[in-house]
This record gives C-alpha cells, sequence and structure tokens, in this order.
C-alpha cells in the first residue's frame, strides 16, 4: 500500500512541477498555424474562404453537432460576414465568428468570440500564396491565454492540430475536385 501512494505522491509531485514550469515559461501569447499546398489556383481556393457559409463548408469544428444551430448576419464576403453558432454539445459550444478584414485572393482575418464552454476571443488568418500553377494555404490562430490554460498547451497544440489538418483536407477536397 505505501508503494502505490508514493507512486501516486510521485505521479502528483511531477503534474505540479510540470503545472508550475508551463505557467512560468509559456507566454500569454498562443499561436498556432499549419500549411497545405492545393493543387489549385488562389482564385478557386478563395471562393472556399471568403464568405463564412463557404468557410463553413469545410469547418471541421462544425461536425462536432448535427443539431447545432447557425444564423448567419452580414453581407457574404465583405467584412462584417458573420456566423454565431449554438450547440448543447461542449464540445462545439457557442460563439460567433465575423469578418474583419478581406485582401482579394490574399487574405481573409476573422475575429472568434467563444461564449461556451469557455468565454475567450482569437483571430484567425487564412494566407494564400502562389506556388505556380498551386497554392500554400496557412490557416492561423491567436489568442491570449490565462495563466491556468497554459498547463494545458500541449494538449491544446495536438488538438489544434488534428482539426486544423481535418479543416484543410476537407478544402484541399473542395478545391482539387
Amino acid at each position: 500500500m505505501k508503494t502505490i501512494l508514493k507512486i501516486i505522491g510521485g505521479i502528483i509531485l511531477l503534474f505540479l512541477i510540470y503545472a508550475i514550469i508551463a505557467m512560468l515559461a509559456f507566454g500569454e501569447n498562443y499561436h498556432y498555424e499549419k500549411s497545405v499546398v492545393m493543387n489549385a489556383p488562389k482564385e478557386k481556393v478563395w471562393q472556399q474562404i471568403s464568405t463564412m457559409k463557404a468557410f463553413n463548408e469545410w469547418n471541421p469544428w462544425m461536425k462536432l453537432d448535427k443539431n447545432m444551430t447557425v444564423t448567419y448576419t452580414g453581407n457574404p464576403g465583405e467584412v462584417g460576414d458573420k456566423y454565431c453558432w449554438d450547440s448543447k454539445n461542449d464540445d462545439a459550444g457557442a460563439g460567433c465568428q465575423e469578418i474583419k478584414e478581406l485582401v482579394t485572393n490574399e487574405r481573409q482575418k476573422t475575429e472568434m468570440i467563444f461564449k461556451r464552454p469557455f468565454e475567450g476571443q482569437a483571430i484567425s488568418d487564412i494566407v494564400l500564396t502562389s506556388e505556380g500553377n498551386s497554392t500554400k494555404v496557412t490557416w492561423s490562430m491567436d489568442t491570449k491565454q490565462e495563466t491556468w490554460m497554459k498547463i494545458m498547451r500541449p494538449m491544446m497544440d495536438y488538438q489544434m492540430g488534428k482539426s486544423y489538418e481535418e479543416g484543410l483536407n476537407n478544402l484541399k477536397a473542395l478545391v482539387e475536385k
């Protein structure tokens, strides 16, 4: 019994040491990005990122809840184009995403406001770069993290990596048809 308690105590101690190091070592700014080269011209990729409705055709988080309520406002393909989602499922939560900047065939910048399961704000960019007849798509997100969230950064990197890869693969499938 003492051995098990020592092992449990050791695991708790290691976690506490990691938590303290993470809170001190990681800055408050969190940045994640992923890039994929797609065999399609920038103009074709742009059609899939220039409106919130088009974005949601390949957005990996839309599949988290088939019964999610989604409402669109603003003019499609213009600054102010916005959608809000509300799900009873905490994996999808609730929030809004709004286009803040568009540079035709080059860049889409949005702001995300999360209401549930955690409140927060983030900026997302999708940048298109020509590579011959192909297009490099770089999708990024920037946010500020509260001190306690820094502990979860490795898990967040893992989850973001899976979601961004899925989303970019969905986009690639659409534009390479």
